[in-house]
């Protein structure tokens, strides 16, 4: 109280850390103040207040910290048990027994310790065992952790199975998981994560396999396949390996007949919608892309040669020779013409002017003979005039003018 402080009351502040093995020496800290500040680290830590006057002391009321959780720590990839430790350095192994955590037994290691002693200490301590591991050092008088973590002198797989693995539930396509996990005296480690394998049964398909986080105790299969029967498979696994399995069996239910109907409908309404879609699809094209006219090209065939004697055929010529028809009419009509004169001429000259009326009738008579038969050529001469082939050779022919 305060009447109490006036007549000379102080207190007495003992902090006891580290066992008092490491650099940070025990202190006693007096005030006269109701409270006080002092600086631990993340070891155990033992706080004793005690009440003095003129009169005496007052019993210690004790004050006891724990040790800092181990929970979600890593195992330690690198400790100085094997190094030269700085004298202001101190190594603290706790050792935990079961999943609560709790300290049963500590091992310190100093400076100081000589070779023999931190040799006899890594000896007594067990395989397969986890270990709370600190580092403290010493600052300025306060002590500070600057290194924690798990440890393990020698880690190995787990020696049970996951407890309790039951298949909770199942459908057609899925089904739920469940496990409790492996007994903390049976880890043998850090478990890592669990190994859960699923494989078809009485099939030949490889298994598949996914790794779950080590703090899970349920899981959901997805996309199985309906009326299937499956075998799955749990482990734990530690850095030493994967542990024991253990192994369920299901049947997936049948597909829902009500899914397959809707299938079936599904398919028997898809060709009519393609269809229709084909059809419309194809007059807006027509009308938005009118159709390319495309060339009109013969069929033809290619035939091969029947021999190379067809290839190899030479050029024959032929001689053409064009005789002209001479009008039968014209040639009598002539020759009649040419004797009747004649015997005219002969017989009687007295004639003469009768013969030259005659001459001109029939000179008259020719012309127009003539000119049929001009006609009459001109037509042959067309005629001869058009191609003519023979042995796959072209000749023009025109005919002589008269």
């Amino acid at each position: 109280t305060h009447s109490a402080a006036v007549r000379g009351l102080t207190y007495t502040v003992n902090v006891t850390q580290c066992s008092l093995k490491c650099p940070c020496k025990r202190k006693s800290h007096s005030t006269r103040a109701n409270s006080y500040t002092v600086y631990v680290s993340h070891s155990a830590v033992n706080i004793t207040v005690i009440a003095r006057n003129k009169a005496g002391h007052s019993p210690p009321a004790v004050v006891h910290i724990p040790v800092a959780s181990a929970a979600d720590l890593k195992t330690c990839d690198k400790t100085l048990l094997d190094e030269k430790l700085k004298t202001k350095t101190c190594l603290e192994f706790y050792e935990l027994q079961d999943a609560d955590l709790i300290p049963e037994r500590v091992w310190h290691i100093t400076g100081k310790k000589r070779k023999k002693e931190r040799k006899k200490i890594k000896k007594d301590m067990k395989n397969y065992t986890r270990y709370l591991y600190f580092e403290h050092r010493c600052h300025d008088g306060k002590p500070q952790t600057v290194k924690m973590c798990l440890y393990y002198k020698r880690q190995g797989v787990p020696s049970r199975e996951p407890q309790n693995f039951i298949i909770v539930s199942y459908t057609h396509n899925s089904a739920n998981l469940s496990w409790k996990e492996i007994p903390y005296a049976n880890l043998n480690g850090v478990l890592t994560h669990y190994k859960l394998c699923t494989v078809k049964s009485l099939q030949s398909e490889p298994q598949e396999c996914v790794n779950i986080s080590a703090s899970a105790t349920k899981h959901c299969l997805k996309a199985l396949t309906p009326g299937t029967k499956y075998n799955v498979s749990l482990a734990g696994v530690t850095q030493a390996g994967e542990g024991p399995v253990a192994i369920q069996g299901f049947t997936t239910l049948p597909d829902k007949p009500f899914n397959v109907w809707i299938s079936f409908g599904l398919l028997l309404g898809f060709f009519p919608f393609s269809i229709v879609c084909t059809i419309i699809l194809k007059r807006i094209k027509s009308k938005v892309f009118p159709p390319v006219p495309k060339p009109v090209i013969p069929d033809f065939s290619c035939r091969q040669p029947e021999s190379e004697e067809t290839w190899e055929r030479k050029e024959e010529v032929h001689e053409l020779t064009l005789h002209q028809p001479i009008s039968e009419k014209a040639t009598v009509l002539n020759g009649e013409w040419d004797d009747g004169v004649e015997r005219k001429v002969e017989k009687d000259g007295s004639c003469l002017e009768r013969s030259d009326d005659e001459s001109s009738s029939l000179a008259s008579a020719d012309v127009t003979l003539r000119k049929a038969d001009l006609k009459d050529l001109e037509q042959v001469e067309t005629e001869l005039a058009m191609l003519i082939y023979r042995n796959g050779l072209v000749f023009d022919v025109k005919s002589e003018s008269l």
